[in-house]
């Protein structure tokens, strides 16, 4: 039995922002009832027991919650590394200086763009400055500093300028990921998908990058996997290295496993432990021997893992079917089809978002 690396705590699902590539579930209210702090910390001495050593404090927004410090100062007495996954909305200096002081490993600030309006219209709400102000106050506390931009079609004709935000903020790392298609992203992904030439544009500009700042600036960038002949390995393998925690307790495999038909497992009702190796969820599609063909015949198994599983229910219903981003997929023409479509001539990107609201915490 393998022991999971990576616990992602999402604390709370309340954000200040409305983006519409949001990945939380389409149900936020039936996540109000958040654990408590004394839950959390059981939840965090259950991790390091199982063999955890790094914690990601998430969300939403995790700064929302009171007790984010108290959180913070809990995993460090175990021993964890601890890195704070935020919009940066809410990290004052106050606020910095107290998770400072509690041990806080590591700050990832999430920016939309590299331009004030630009990046307001996509997070739904006036936050740039916000952002650059605390990006700042990051570097001046001597915290390693990741900046992530989520990359769709509405933003990635600006990557030079991002590229130079991220140097002239002298970030650590600058996560350039485009957007998974779960939750809210999946629902606007008639806008949201780029073209292949605005790739291949956002491509020619990263490599640039990457030599010009070697050793200065890690640059990662991961193209939509709609565009690959393979898809992406389910977190590293279903049950095989991450686990994450949801605001009410749930326990899932990776963060967008709400969505499917499964066994639902908590911290409510078993340990992490028992969870982790025993639970009908963790084992369902751990390994490979649920894999129908052509997963079960192929020489990849052991490196993909059929794929996504969240994706493939979106997309075909069924969860244990080969992930449809794979050319051999007998579904792959979902994936082609959403292609053809993003590479319209006609298609201009403006098809109408629905942005994600702001869900309120029950406490």
């Amino acid at each position: 039995m393998t022991r999971p690396f990576g616990l992602l705590a999402e604390l709370t699902y309340a954000c200040p922002l409305h983006c519409a590539y949001c990945s939380n579930p389409l149900n936020l209210a039936d996540y109000r009832d958040e654990l408590t702090t004394t839950q959390w910390q059981r939840v965090l001495t259950e991790a390091r027991d199982l063999g955890v050593l790094q914690l990601h404090l998430s969300g939403g927004e995790p700064l929302q919650r009171r007790d984010v410090v108290e959180i913070v100062s809990s995993a460090n007495e175990l021993g964890l590394y601890t890195n704070l996954i935020t919009s940066a909305l809410g990290l004052s200096s106050r606020r910095a200086e107290q998770l400072k002081a509690a041990g806080l490993d590591h700050v990832q600030i999430s920016i939309q763009a590299d331009e004030q309006a630009e990046s307001d219209r996509i997070a739904g709400t006036p936050s740039f400055e916000r952002k650059i102000t605390a990006a700042r106050l990051v570097r001046e506390l001597d915290w390693p500093l990741t900046l992530n931009v989520v990359l769709t079609r509405q933003n990635i004709n600006r990557i030079d300028g991002i590229l130079r935000m991220a140097e002239q903020l002298h970030a650590d790392r600058l996560e350039l990921a485009n957007t998974q298609y779960y939750g809210w992203a999946l629902r606007n992904r008639a806008a949201l998908l780029p073209s292949r030439s605005q790739l291949e544009r956002a491509e020619v500009a990263v490599r640039a990058a990457r030599e010009r700042l070697a050793g200065q600036l890690e640059i990662i960038y991961v193209i939509p996997d709609y565009y690959s002949q393979y898809p992406k390995p389910c977190m590293d393998g279903w049950g095989q290295r991450q686990l994450t925690v949801a605001p009410n307790g749930d326990v899932l495999p990776c963060p967008a496993a709400q969505a499917l038909p499964l066994p639902r497992a908590s911290v409510h009702e078993d340990s992490l432990a028992r969870i982790w190796e025993d639970s009908a969820l963790f084992q369902r599609f751990r390994g490979t021997a649920w894999m129908p063909d052509p997963c079960r015949s192929c020489e990849r198994r052991e490196l993909d893992f059929g794929g996504c599983r969240c994706q493939a229910f979106q997309l075909t219903g069924d969860a244990a079917r080969t992930d449809p981003v794979c050319h051999l997929s007998p579904d792959h023409g979902i994936v082609t089809e959403a292609v053809r479509a993003a590479n319209e001539p006609a298609h201009s990107g403006e098809a109408v978002l629905v942005p994600r609201p702001h869900p309120r915490r029950s406490a």
